[in-house]
């Protein structure tokens, strides 16, 4: 009897400790600017119970009400809140000046042994000089307590792995951060170096690398100094050639023929090197990409086509001599709640690759934003790839959004990249769930760095343009850099029925998966081309501004077969020609050869329109092309606001590009133009043009 009730006594007591737990959340703050703190230590006061923010200052921890949490984060005053009732607790953390110099010594810039009172491993120069091997991710293991350094399959030629025992155990995260001369950089560049050339090497593997370097250095840290202390890592980043389109002479060539291009990546990427002082390569720059990132004030189409068709034309801004045409298509737009039902396979990159700040972290945070909007009816499959591919979500429908992103949570980095194998997988399984009457497509998030079976562009284009007949669609989405594949990504969406975003911040993913989800996962309209003719008798020369990728043969606008640009929901497409007009001189223009058998003469007719386009697209279920056709009479108007607008945007990028194109306008000439082009602004896009252009012309 006696037993029985303690044993009561003792589930009743176990009862009203459950009772007592709860879940606390909360963001984390800087006091300053309001900028949420991520790798924020949150620890109940007594215990070594504890977590960290994350990317958005956000944190979760199971608490009794009688419980303190203790809020610290290196360079920062630390901070006490009582638990009682609450059940969100938000802190505004205040700069703790008199740490505020250990912060930048420690985190970024010369190791000081003093505040790391941890577990800190190190190996100097002296300790390698009897090792034959010269590469230090090997010359670590056995060196510095607590690394391992191991290849995860034992295939020949895969990369090792290399290991903080003690951190990664925990973390489940494979890949430490790497710091050379205070300058975090990737593994790629860490694999890199020569021991002659290194000078010390500490490890970190203790808490002490997670209070300094936030949710960074939760895989352990490994530093470096090198003997002449200035490391510039190495941009493995790459992109297509792109040769300028030139003046044509409409008398020869009347026609331009190209494929619509909805793709804004370009744009993205840009102003991340922009406002992280890089100089920008001239081929990241793609003009067409540049000015359709921004949205412009086109009408709704109101016939039975999905897109209204818009032009205009006025004197070009930067070269009075020329006229500047523009032509506009917007997408008709439909509301997300009556979008079909979506069958979405998100095809997401884990090798070690994606392990930075800007990568995976990035891309699950911004994952979420999508699953947060999926309806009942629509469903999603995870598919992941490093060394080998392999499915960790089944089909699930998107009310189960706590089992969505659960799943998205618990993915880790680590591995060589085997994109191609991941992408027959992730069409397969669109394939095997696909809905006849709604929207099937694979949304691919990578940083393109494929390296293991089929991973060239050109074995990219060839295995794309296979199963894009499976009539699923492709959204690509890029991500990080230093080793950014833009020319790979760009080739699965343009042969992939696709379309390419650049995401560099939470920013970024809010447009693409809030602010234009519709389009970015609703095809209205497949293989939209666009076919310019140009009336000789009006039109002496003209150049198509961008669009170099996307150039098509003249024959190609009738052949059905031809594959060419997507238009997704809302989507707009703006198009830029320069004319120069018939009758004036030009230095862009070169001496026409006489030719013996051929004489070119402009027809009677016509004397009131300056040139023809026609439009040619297929219904998305659809295999014949439906056309249309639009004629532009020969009259010039007052720029509008978004002819300024696009105009400021081109020259910049042509500026950017070293084109030989903008006749010299400065800076000063593209924010009179973006100033004039503002407009009501209300996501305040074109505004961080300007911004963006200020800094620009600052770091030159």
């Amino acid at each position: 009897m006696k037993n029985l009730v303690l044993m009561l006594c003792l589930v009743l007591s176990s009862w009203q400790i459950q009772a007592q737990e709860k879940t606390i959340t909360g963001t984390v703050t800087a006091d300053f600017d309001g900028i949420p703190l991520q790798g924020v230590n949150v620890i109940i006061k007594g215990t070594s119970q504890g977590t960290l923010t994350n990317l958005e200052g956000k944190y979760s921890i199971k608490v009794s009400a009688d419980d303190v949490l203790l809020f610290s984060y290196l360079g920062y005053k630390k901070i006490s809140k009582k638990v009682n009732d609450a059940l969100v607790i938000d802190v505004i953390m205040q700069i703790d000046n008199s740490t505020l110099d250990e912060v930048v010594t420690v985190g970024y810039g010369t190791h000081n042994r003093r505040i790391s009172t941890g577990s800190v491993s190190v190996v100097n120069s002296e300790k390698t000089k009897t090792k034959k091997k010269d590469n230090y991710s090997q010359i670590l293991s056995g060196q510095a307590a607590g690394v391992n350094v191991a290849t995860g399959s034992g295939q020949p030629g895969q990369s090792a792995t290399i290991i903080i025992r003690g951190r990664n155990s925990l973390t489940k995260d494979v890949e430490p951060l790497f710091i050379i001369d205070g300058v975090p950089v990737d593994e790629a560049n860490f694999r890199s170096l020569k021991k002659r050339d290194i000078a010390k090497m500490s490890v970190l593997k203790d808490a002490g690398a997670t209070s300094i370097y936030g949710n960074r250095g939760a895989g352990g840290v490994i530093l470096i100094t090198t003997k002449k202390g200035n490391h510039n890592p190495v941009n493995q980043e790459h992109y297509a050639k792109i040769h300028e389109n030139p003046f044509k002479y409409s008398s020869q060539t009347p026609l331009s023929t190209f494929s619509i291009d909805v793709d804004k990546a370009s744009y993205s990427n840009v102003r991340r090197m922009i406002n992280n002082g890089e100089t920008v390569p001239p081929n990241a720059v793609k003009l067409e990409e540049m000015v359709n990132y921004f949205n412009y004030n086109y009408p709704q189409p109101i016939d039975e086509h999905p897109f209204s068709i818009n032009t205009e034309v006025v004197e070009t801004p930067w070269y009075k001599e020329t006229q500047l045409v523009r032509i506009g298509l917007q997408g008709k737009t439909y509301a997300n709640d009556i979008l079909p039902a979506s069958n979405l396979t998100f095809l997401i990159d884990v090798s070690g690759s994606m392990s930075s700040q800007n990568k995976l972290p990035l891309l699950k945070s911004a994952f979420k934003l999508l699953v947060n909007q999926l309806r009942e009816k629509d469903k999603v499959s995870i598919v992941v790839y490093a060394g080998a591919a392999g499915v960790v979500l089944e089909p699930t429908s998107g009310d189960q959004k706590e089992k969505i992103l659960e799943a998205l949570d618990h993915l880790n980095s680590g591995g060589s990249t085997a994109g191609g194998a991941g992408i027959k997988l992730a069409y397969k399984l669109a394939e095997k769930h696909f809905k006849n009457n709604g929207n099937n497509r694979v949304i691919l998030a990578t940083d393109g760095d494929f390296n293991v079976g089929a991973s060239s562009d050109d074995d990219m284009q060839s295995l794309i343009e296979e199963k894009r007949k499976s009539g699923v669609f492709l959204s690509v989405l890029g991500f990080g850099y230093g080793n950014y594949k833009d020319s790979k990504l760009e080739t699965l969406a343009d042969k992939g029925n696709g379309n390419h975003a650049y995401i560099d911040n939470m920013q970024e993913a809010q447009k693409v998966f809030g602010k234009e989800f519709g389009g970015t996962l609703y095809t209205i309209a497949k293989d939209v081309k666009i076919q310019v003719e140009f009336n000789p008798k009006k039109v002496q020369a003209y150049r198509l501004i961008g669009y170099e990728n996307r150039l098509m043969a003249d024959a190609d606008f009738v052949d059905d077969t031809k594959d060419a640009g997507e238009l997704g929901s809302g989507h707009t497409v703006t198009a830029l020609y320069e004319i120069i007009p018939l009758g004036i001189k030009s230095d862009y223009l070169k001496n026409k050869p006489d030719l013996k058998y051929t004489t070119s003469k402009a027809t009677e007719n016509y004397d009131d329109e300056l040139f023809t386009v026609k439009f040619r697209y297929k219904k998305p279920k659809e295999d014949t092309s439906i056309e249309m056709v639009y004629i532009q009479k020969d009259t010039i108007t007052a720029a509008s606001i978004d002819s300024n607008f696009t105009a400021a945007v081109a020259l910049f990028g042509m500026q950017l590009r070293n084109s030989k194109y903008f006749n010299n306008a400065t800076t000063t000439k593209v924010i009179e133009l973006a100033e004039k082009g503002r407009g009501k602004d209300v996501d305040g896009y074109r505004a961080e043009f300007i911004r963006l252009v200020k800094s620009y012309d600052n770091l030159k």
